[in-house]
């Protein structure tokens, strides 16, 4: 058999369609502008928490976030409500994001702030979010049971669930009585 390089070009569009696409998602939202997302017109005053190796133990059993938390992230609202910024890992990179709580424990709102991974971007949509809106520290928050997964985003799903009950314990134990 003898080869043609004409009969070899008339491939190149046809691989061109079949080659899979790779999408990737870039998120990069700044602090200030998640703070107005989720506390519009409300003044945010940095307050810093220092956690006891109790405290972060309590907060790593129960929601299996591994990942250090950094507790000089957190500020109070005016009105009593708290803004917190984490961190959890998404497949393979770390997922930036918010998290607002109400002055009575409920959750107000998530916001994704950073995520770079090709897949699993479907978590920064609105309606995935509003999932979380209004649950509790005593909601058992586990995915596929109080929290939709998304396919192909299942481990995004997973992390940002267990992180957001990371918070939720954090506030129980800290942040709650605090004035």
């Amino acid at each position: 058999m003898k080869w043609t390089p004409a009969a070899s070009l008339a491939l190149v569009p046809v691989a061109a369609v079949l080659a899979p696409a790779v999408a990737e998602a870039k998120i990069y939202v700044s602090v200030e502008d998640t703070q107005q997302r989720l506390f519009p017109g409300e003044r945010l005053i940095l307050n810093p928490v220092a956690l006891t190796e109790a405290q972060r133990e309590r907060m790593r059993e129960l929601s299996s976030v591994r990942e250090p938390f950094r507790g000089e992230r957190v500020w109070k609202s005016e009105k009593g409500g708290w803004f917190i910024v984490d961190e959890v890992v998404g497949k393979h990179e770390m997922v930036k994001y918010a998290l607002a709580i109400n002055a009575d424990g409920t959750i107000r709102g998530i916001e994704i702030m950073e995520y770079v991974e090709s897949y699993g971007y479907e978590v920064g949509e609105a309606s995935w979010r509003a999932q979380f809106v209004g649950r509790t520290a005593q909601d058992t928050l586990k995915l596929n049971k109080d929290i939709k997964n998304i396919a192909g985003a299942t481990l995004s799903c997973k992390h940002l669930t267990d992180g957001v009950k990371r918070l939720m314990v954090m506030y129980d134990m800290v942040l709650k009585g605090s004035k």
